[in-house]
């Protein structure tokens, strides 16, 4: 019998969004550190960046530059896995699917998943892969 699942998720890169979502899920509850850009804190752009620094698509730690690295989709067209900033572009997520984004929200708290339609402002939704 042939494995269906191989060949499902080939070049459409479903299956490399599915791994990239699954490895940031991975550090969920790291402490915000502002600046931090590594697993022992992280800020919101330092997070974003070091999860798709491993999977070999580069991103700058910033988020005023992150916002530039890809192409701006709109948001009735958003996908797992693009890039969702917020107050301005002072703040960035990765959108998960159902209305759900993973980030690194603030001092005090630590790597969660909001809601994202309740979240705020979405100023731009921004595609890497």
């Amino acid at each position: 019998s042939t494995n269906s699942s191989s060949s499902s998720s080939g070049s459409d890169g479903s299956s490399k969004k599915d791994e990239i979502i699954e490895y940031a899920k991975k550090f969920l509850g790291v402490p915000y550190v502002w600046g931090g850009k590594t697993p022992s804190g992280f800020d919101c752009s330092g997070f974003v960046s070091y999860i798709f620094n491993n999977f070999g698509i580069s991103l700058t730690p910033y988020t005023y530059t992150m916002v530039n690295e890809g192409t701006k989709v709109d948001v009735n067209s958003i996908q797992p896995c693009d890039l969702v900033f917020f107050h301005n572009t002072g703040h960035v997520g990765i959108f998960i699917g159902d209305d759900q984004f993973i980030h690194a929200p603030h001092t005090g708290d630590v790597v969660k998943i909001s809601n994202f339609s309740s979240y705020g402002d979405c100023n731009a939704v921004v595609r890497v892969l």
